[in-house]
């Protein structure tokens, strides 16, 4: 058994570690610039998953670098530039210290690796990663000047933009920078493989690998300390991470795709992206935001199978457009349903924050009614207690009168009869 103090210190521990580590956030404005820098590229590295925790993000460092040291370099030079670039564009500190002018760089920094044909450790790739790294602050600044007007984010689509400008600048017949060589996915439905030949095993790790390819790998070790990161922080993110994951897998046996494609999360990481932002970070989570995230989940599958099939015939790739899109038409939806109740962006938070947030907020609801509805009770009362004193005062001087009266009919002295009357009053 634990002692009680013991509980309530690993529970402040918790505490301290889980959600934004907004605390250590506070903490990091009175340090040097290097260590805030340090803080901002961890945070942007986790802002992929719509999470806002440094700690969280030396776990995706570490998974990046379990799949693939170059690549990881890559992703963190890229957030590294981005950031960088958005401090001297002088855009919002606040948004630059959560991360969210990071992520775009970690992603193109990853990609652009992953999608180079010469391989790990080509150093003269760190030449057009830096350039486009450079640029996602300058495409997401452009982007949210219109999505602000619908309050709605730019998700990844700098991220999507940026690298497919490169991939199609460049090809596969580059002389510096070749790309590998993306084949039109006209791919027949073959009958041999049915469903005996599944392997189950691999369709359970199709769930951790699909949420790692939101960085591009396919290790289940690193898709496992993604997920792992994302516990620590909001466990609701992590259970709609794998929920949509999983409906991707779904979706892809159920559009027969190629069992290599599912296997290799590339049917999940889009779906996963979308349930997370549907199922508690846009919207308050509820029972019917949750079936909403599933539904935009199965419905991003559909397009990652449709995008996936345009773009390669002009030898691109999917990349995150199906996320974007998808998720960009829920949140755009208008519903007099309650329960479906989206939040301004500068609220978003993580789901657990959000609720909390709206708890409060109709609790100050309520104390206004209540005190708009006594103060309109106590308004007739104050009228009346108004009228009182005019009332007494002129009946008091109706009997002054007339005990004076009839003072004056029996003869008694002024001065007696006043005292008298002053007494009755």
């Amino acid at each position: 058994m634990i002692s009680s103090p013991a509980q309530s210190f690993l529970l402040r521990a918790v505490l301290l570690l889980s959600g934004d580590m907004s605390l250590c956030q506070e903490w990091m404005k009175r340090q040097a610039a290097v260590i805030q820098l340090l803080d901002w590229i961890l945070r942007g590295v986790t802002q992929v998953m719509f999470v806002n925790n440094p700690l969280s993000g030396l776990l995706i460092t570490a998974g990046l670098f379990l799949q693939n040291p170059w690549w990881a370099l890559n992703g963190l030079l890229g957030t590294f530039v981005s950031t960088v670039s958005a401090i001297l564009l002088r855009q919002n500190r606040e948004a630059i210290s959560a991360g969210l002018y990071g992520y775009n760089g970690t992603l193109v920094g990853i990609l652009m690796a992953v999608f180079s044909a010469n391989g790990s450790w080509y150093w003269w790739l760190l030449l057009p990663n830096v350039f486009m790294s450079m640029l996602c602050p300058v495409v997401s600044s452009a982007l949210s000047s219109v999505a602000n007007r619908w309050d709605l984010p730019v998700f990844t689509l700098p991220f999507n933009i940026l690298v497919c400008i490169h991939i199609a600048a460049t090809g596969a017949n580059h002389p510096y920078f070749p790309e590998v060589n993306i084949q039109p996915n006209n791919h027949p439905h073959l009958l041999n493989e049915s469903v005996d030949i599944l392997s189950i095993s691999q369709l359970f790790l199709s769930v951790p690998v699909g949420v790692g390819q939101v960085y591009g790998c396919d290790s289940p070790w690193t898709g496992g300390l993604i997920l792992l990161a994302l516990l620590l922080s909001s466990p609701t993110i992590c259970f709609h991470a794998m929920v949509g994951s999983a409906a991707g897998m779904l979706s892809g046996l159920a559009l027969a795709a190629p069992h290599k494609d599912i296997y290799s999360g590339l049917w999940g990481y889009n779906s996963a992206l979308s349930c997370i932002a549907v199922g508690g970070v846009f919207y308050v989570l509820t029972w019917q935001t949750h079936l909403l995230a599933l539904t935009c989940a199965l419905f991003c599958a559909y397009m990652t199978s449709a995008i996936s099939k345009l773009m390669s015939v002009l030898a691109l790739p999917a990349c995150t457009w199906p996320f974007c899109l998808s998720t960009l038409i829920f949140l755009l939806i208008s519903s007099e349903t309650p329960a479906i109740c989206r939040l301004p962006l500068s609220v978003v938070s993580y789901p657990e924050e959000n609720r909390r947030y709206q708890r409060q907020l109709k609790a100050s609801e309520k104390a206004q009614q209540s005190q708009l509805s006594s103060s309109q009770e106590e308004a007739p009362l104050k009228e009346k207690e108004c009228q009182i004193p005019s009332w007494s005062g002129s009946r008091t001087a109706v009997n002054l009168y007339e005990y004076n009266r009839a003072a004056k009919i029996n003869g008694e002295n002024d001065s007696t009869v006043l005292c008298f009357s002053l007494a009755q009053w």
